[in-house]
């Protein structure tokens, strides 16, 4: 049993980092405007900075991309799990979901195959909590659409909802009923989760401090 947890975890992992390096942003701003959009705003691939430099079609794709990766790698993630160590062990198949997701955020914050330089995660996360636990990802959203209402500022709202992410997710699967070595593993995965996104914001962090982060809406500071 000890080998197949271990088994399980490598192969999740794995899986879970490769699926994470493919970077959306890169590919389409390379196939539809045939640069890198890491040469320009924050110099980062996310969805944000496709936004900013390309607009919204690019940025739409940009979502589908890196939401869709992170489902997948959340699904084989729990397959695996599911396969290897079964449905009645005290790590329930959702903890391989939660482990992938924390290497698929790994892969596109340092991906594989660009240089290790990356995007800051939020919508890998997104769409690995949407995919887990949908009532979570619903909560959130509804944090960060009402934060942002009044800020009009992206990092903000991410860095909200990366801090209650394990709160929130912790309190779900209590409620849900999760045997307890269920529950501690996802809320750690949570924690790292949710420490990731905040730690790749910590420039942003500082703009807050400073009042000098971008606002939707506003023009950009030379």
């Amino acid at each position: 049993m000890v080998l197949h947890v271990i088994a399980a975890c490598v192969l999740t992992a794995l899986a879970g980092y490769l699926l994470g390096s493919i970077l959306f942003g890169v590919l389409i701003s390379k196939a539809m405007f045939n640069e890198d959009v890491r040469t320009h705003g924050s110099g980062n691939a996310g969805m944000t900075n496709v936004l900013r430099t390309y607009g919204k079609l690019p940025a739409f794709f940009t979502i589908l991309g890196d939401v869709g990766k992170s489902v997948a790698a959340a699904g084989i993630g729990r397959a695996l799990f599911a396969s290897l160590i079964g449905t009645d062990a005290l790590l329930a198949p959702v903890c391989g979901a939660y482990l992938a997701a924390i290497f698929c955020m790994i892969g596109h914050s340092r991906p594989l195959y660009f240089g290790f330089k990356g995007g800051k995660c939020v919508l890998v996360g997104a769409g690995a909590a949407l995919s887990i636990s949908p009532v979570v990802c619903g909560i959130l959203l509804l944090v960060f659409l009402i934060q942002f209402v009044f800020s009009r500022i992206v990092s903000l709202g991410s860095i909200i909802v990366a801090a209650l992410f394990p709160v929130v997710s912790l309190v779900y699967w209590i409620v849900l009923g999760a045997n307890t070595p269920t529950v501690i593993f996802n809320t750690l995965c949570c924690v790292i989760m949710g420490t990731m996104v905040i730690w790749l914001h910590r420039a942003n962090i500082e703009r807050l401090k400073n009042g000098t982060e971008y606002r939707f809406g506003s023009k950009n500071k030379k």
